[in-house]
């Protein structure tokens, strides 16, 4: 049985990979950090379903979660947890406010995955070949950005594609690979009701993607259907 963790777990599109990979076998641990969730009724749906309460933003709790996982083979890290932040923030409406909320969003979409790689490394060694994948967003590429604005969210982005490169680069000694994945425009609670697909459809070719993930194309930007996105 093959090991896999998500984080940001409790609904949407870490909820569907929850429902994905439990339904195909693997041994699934699945990080919140609200209590009340659907993700706890999964639990007596799921024997191999696995939760663990984590703030991924928070270092203490990190560690807290490295221990946990102490001597357990990850075959498979899926670092989904973020957040938009603020919407409607646009240009000369940086405020003392707007710049702590900046933070915050950094915290949780670029550093917190960095965090929770470096935390679970050891685990991912010993499944090894083992893949991380990185739940980003075509907001993110600046060749595609055409038309301003949302700079809180995008730059989180841009700066998480930024740390999914070095890792190709650093992880390749471990036979780890790792990829950036835009999920689509998607219908959750970021997304909204506006959005083209639905989250079976995100995880379903999010999936595939992660399957058949190569070595070569570790450090690579690419979408939901397979096709490989621009910086």
């Amino acid at each position: 049985m093959k090991t896999v963790l998500i984080t940001g777990a409790n609904r949407g599109i870490g909820l569907k990979f929850v429902e994905y990979y439990c339904q195909h076998n693997w041994q699934v641990y699945a990080t919140y950090r609200d209590e009340h969730h659907t993700l706890l009724d999964r639990t007596t749906q799921y024997e191999n379903l696995t939760l663990l309460k984590v703030d991924v933003s928070d270092i203490a709790s990190v560690a807290k979660l490295k221990h946990s996982m102490t001597g357990i083979t990850l075959n498979l890290l899926i670092n989904n947890a973020g957040t938009y932040g603020p919407k409607g923030h646009g240009f000369g409406q940086t405020s003392t406010e707007q710049v702590d909320q900046w933070q915050d969003v950094f915290a949780i979409n670029t550093i917190a995955p960095m965090l929770i790689t470096e935390a679970l490394c050891k685990n991912l060694q010993f499944g090894a070949p083992a893949k991380v994948a990185f739940v980003s967003s075509k907001m993110g590429s600046i060749n595609d950005n055409s038309s301003g604005g949302s700079y809180i969210y995008r730059s989180s982005k841009t700066a998480l594609n930024s740390v999914v490169k070095s890792l190709s680069v650093d992880l390749a000694q471990y036979d780890i690979s790792v990829v950036s994945l835009h999920p689509g425009w998607v219908k959750t609670r970021m997304g909204g009701d506006s959005a083209l697909i639905d989250t079976n459809t995100s995880v379903t070719g999010m999936t595939k993607v992660i399957e058949h993930l190569t070595p070569e194309q570790s450090g690579q930007f690419i979408n939901f259907d397979g096709t490989q996105l621009t910086w």
